[in-house]
């Protein structure tokens, strides 16, 4: 996948770096929730293959179990992530996903992106955790991943929101996405706000094959169903029929058109 990083440096002047794809920007924490809840899901899987086995004759052993987490720090090609790797009882749990000495997680946060894609099949789904996994990982351990995977997504996708947003920034970044064995150039349309306490959110990811304001008043329609209320300054793009997009869904909306945003597009 290929991001337009000028584009990027523009939608962030102004703000940190890392507000976004840094340490603790939203790459971040989308690779470290959707790898421990993959790796949680292994060890299920696991513990449940061993309630499977007939237990040896004479064997008095409890029943093997979950013993907390450790922490390990990992290299992706955002940056360092900060995983907590569950682990058993019995000390039996050999995780595929990060094995026991592997410090290097290369190309997970570009599959993640490519997760958060809104109509992903769970056929494609599944094909990016099979690049991971590779061929150790069984069927069922692939079908459990996928649908743990498949409802961390519907839960960022979904959650609410805040009433009121401060600023807004909302604009689109071309982006290469590979499907199936073929590349398809989308627009993946970002709304960036600022909260009160200055602090930054990532409201949504949405893509689509080309930006216009027929698919931003889709976005807007999103914003308000997950519980927004009012948008005190949205900060957008040229774009014809943006700033009519957004009055209908928020009339109150102050609308400040950056050149800069516009140039990038």
């Amino acid at each position: 996948m290929s991001i337009d990083k000028d584009l990027l440096d523009r939608l962030m002047e102004g703000r940190a770096p890392g507000d976004l794809f840094g340490k603790e920007g939203i790459l971040s924490e989308l690779t470290k929730a959707l790898a421990e809840r993959a790796l949680s899901t292994e060890l299920d899987e696991h513990l449940s293959e061993e309630r499977a086995q007939e237990p040896p004759e004479g064997h008095n052993q409890p029943a093997n179990r979950r013993n907390g987490s450790s922490q390990k720090t990992v290299a992706t090609d955002a940056g360092k992530v900060v995983l907590d790797i569950p682990r058993d009882r019995n000390g039996t749990f050999d995780p595929v996903l990060i094995a026991k000495y592997q410090r290097r997680f290369p190309e997970f946060d570009t599959k993640i992106i490519s997760m958060y894609t809104r109509g992903m099949t769970t056929r494609e789904i599944q094909g990016h955790i099979e690049e991971i996994y590779g061929f150790d990982a069984s069927p069922s351990l692939i079908s459990a991943i996928t649908d743990t995977v498949m409802q961390e997504v519907t839960a960022w996708q979904n959650r609410p929101l805040e009433p009121c947003y401060p600023v807004v920034f909302m604009d689109a970044i071309r982006v290469n996405i590979r499907s199936d064995g073929a590349v398809s150039n989308k627009a993946v349309f970002v709304a960036l706000a600022i909260q009160p306490d200055g602090t930054r959110d990532v409201l949504g990811l949405w893509f689509q094959a080309n930006e216009g304001a027929k698919f931003w008043a889709k976005v807007l329609s999103d914003l308000r169903n997950r519980g927004v209320q009012d948008i005190l300054i949205a900060v957008v793009d040229g774009l014809k029929g943006f700033p009519q997009a957004i009055e209908a869904a928020f009339p109150r909306t102050q609308i400040r058109v950056s050149v800069r945003l516009s140039r990038g597009l």
